[in-house]
C-alpha cells in the first residue's frame, strides 16, 4: 500500500519541480530583459547565484576587469540583490555628495542583526531617524576634534612604552604584533577606560574580538539569497555568530557594571563614561538604549583597531621602502 501510495505521488512531485523549475526561468528571463532595457551594462548572469561566482577569490580584480569592459558604471547581481559598481571619481563623487540621500541606505546583514544587537550601531544601521541620532552622537560626543586630542595621552603613553620595549629587547621583535598590541591598548583605554592586553581577561577579549571579526567577515547566503538561508545553518554560521555574541554581551555588561562601580580604571572619562552619561541625563532628547551603547563600543573596535593596526603596519612599510630607496 505504501509503495503504491509513493508511485501516485511521483507524478505529483515531478510536476511540482517542472513547475517551479519553469518559474525561476522565467523570472530570470524576464530579469535579463527588463536589465538591458533600463538598467547600466551587466556581464552574462547565472540564474539564482547571478554574479556571485564570477567574483572569485580576488573581487577587486575581477572588478577592475569588469570596469575595463563595460564602462565606469556597470550592475551586477549578487544573488537576489542587484548591485551598481561605480569605478570612476567623477560618478563616485555624484552619488557620495550630489545624490547622496538616494544612496544613503546600505544593505541588510543577518550577522550584523546577531552581532551588533539588531543593527543598533552607527554603520550597519538602516538610513533614517535612529541612524542621525546615533551619528550625530558620535560626532559631537565620541569623534569631535576636543574628544580625540583629549585622549592625546594615553597615544603618547602606549606609543613611548611600545618603543621601549623595542629599545630594552636584546632579540628581534615582531613588528606586527607589536602595532596590534598598541592600537588595542589605545582603543582599550579610551574607550573601556583599561587595557585589556594581558592575563586571562587579555586572552579572553582578544578572542571575543578574533570571534567578532570572523563572524563579520563570513559569508552569508541568506543575505544574497534569503530563500537558501537554511545553508547558513547547516554551516554553522548562525551557531558561531549566535556564540560570538552572547560571549560579548556578557563581556560588555561587565564593562558597563565596571563604570558603574569603577575600579582600577583610568580617571578621565572614557567613552562608555560618556554614553552612559548621555543614556543617565537624556541630554539629546533621544533615549538612548543599553542595547545602543553595547553596539557602538563594538563599532569602536572594529573601526579603531583592525583600521588603526592596518594603517600604522601600511605605514610603516611605505616608511621601509622609502629608506631603502637610492637618491
Amino acid at each position: 500500500m505504501e509503495t503504491l501510495q509513493t508511485l501516485l505521488l511521483l507524478p505529483i512531485s515531478f510536476t511540482a519541480f517542472v513547475l517551479i523549475l519553469i518559474f525561476l526561468l522565467q523570472k530570470w528571463l524576464l530579469s535579463n530583459q527588463n536589465t538591458s532595457k533600463a538598467s547600466p551594462p551587466s556581464p552574462p548572469k547565472l540564474p539564482i547565484v547571478g554574479h556571485l561566482l564570477n567574483l572569485g577569490r580576488l573581487p577587486r580584480i575581477t572588478l577592475q576587469n569588469y570596469a575595463r569592459r563595460y564602462g565606469p558604471l556597470f550592475l551586477l547581481h549578487l544573488g537576489a540583490k542587484p548591485t551598481i559598481v561605480v569605478s570612476s571619481p567623477q560618478l563616485a563623487r555624484d552619488i557620495m555628495k550630489t545624490h547622496d540621500l538616494i544612496f544613503a541606505n546600505r544593505p541588510k546583514s543577518s550577522v550584523a542583526d546577531k552581532l551588533l544587537y539588531g543593527s543598533k550601531d552607527i554603520a550597519m544601521s538602516p538610513y533614517g531617524e535612529y541612524w542621525r541620532q546615533m551619528r550625530s552622537i558620535g560626532v559631537l560626543h565620541l569623534l569631535s576634534n576636543n574628544r580625540v586630542q583629549s585622549f592625546r595621552y594615553v597615544r603618547e603613553q602606549e606609543v613611548k612604552a611600545m618603543i621601549d620595549n623595542i629599545q630594552h629587547n636584546p632579540l628581534s621583535v615582531n613588528l606586527t604584533e607589536l602595532f596590534s598590541r598598541l592600537t588595542n591598548d589605545v582603543i582599550c583605554r579610551v574607550a573601556l577606560g583599561r587595557k585589556y592586553g594581558i592575563g586571562e581577561d587579555g586572552t579572553k577579549f582578544r578572542s571575543l574580538l578574533l570571534q567578532f571579526g570572523e563572524s563579520m567577515a563570513s559569508f552569508s547566503i541568506r543575505d544574497f539569497i534569503p530563500w537558501l538561508g537554511w545553508i547558513d545553518g547547516i554551516s554553522g554560521l548562525d551557531v558561531q555568530a549566535k556564540r560570538a555574541a552572547k560571549e560579548l554581551d556578557v563581556f560588555l555588561d561587565r564593562v558597563i557594571q565596571d563604570h558603574v562601580h569603577p575600579e582600577n580604571r583610568d580617571e578621565h572619562n572614557d567613552l562608555v563614561d560618556t554614553l552612559l552619561c548621555i543614556k543617565t541625563e537624556d541630554s539629546i532628547g533621544f533615549p538612548l538604549e543599553m542595547d545602543s551603547i553595547k553596539a557602538v563600543i563594538l563599532d569602536m573596535f572594529a573601526a579603531g583597531t583592525v583600521v588603526g593596526f592596518y594603517c600604522t603596519v601600511w605605514l610603516y612599510h611605505k616608511l621601509l621602502d622609502m629608506s631603502t630607496q637610492t637618491p
